[in-house]
């Protein structure tokens, strides 16, 4: 299995929560995660991994945060074909984008030739307690979609 990439931004601490629940996740499913916050990280890490995770809150009226806006342009013209993604964020039900930025995201992956392989995760605010539930099971099922056929 490879090791899986975790990247993700957060403001107020809503998805720094559901990162940390997709990291337990990832690791009962016997993933090893290198974590990353997204300021921390230079887009040129992603060609030293085949699976990655972004997680994202989603500001202003769809957008991203700041945080992800270098990646992003630097995602351009990178080659993600063969390689395993998921994503993830938070966001409020109050803006006409829900959580844009998952979106947004998505979107570039697939631009890029990446494989989404679960449907996005996108969570109003902070986790509860059935969302903890199914963002641990988001983390295993990453996992198993990161195992080599035999």
């Amino acid at each position: 299995m490879g090791k899986v990439l975790l990247v993700y931004a957060s403001m107020s601490g809503n998805t720094e929560a559901m990162a940390d629940l997709i990291e337990k996740g990832l690791l009962e499913g016997g993933a090893e995660v290198d974590r990353h916050e997204a300021m921390d990280v230079d887009a040129a890490l992603f060609n030293d991994y085949q699976h990655m995770i972004f997680g994202a809150y989603t500001w202003g009226d769809g957008e991203l945060p700041d945080e992800f806006l270098d990646i992003y342009d630097d995602m351009e013209g990178m080659d993600f074909i063969g390689k395993t993604f998921a994503v993830f964020g938070s966001g409020d039900t109050s803006y006409e984008h829900f959580c844009g930025a998952v979106d947004i995201l998505e979107d570039k992956i697939k631009e890029l030739g990446g494989n989404v392989v679960l449907p996005s995760v996108k969570i109003e605010m902070n986790p509860e307690d059935e969302e903890e539930g199914m963002l641990l099971q988001f983390g295993r099922d990453f996992a198993k979609k990161c195992e080599v056929p035999a």
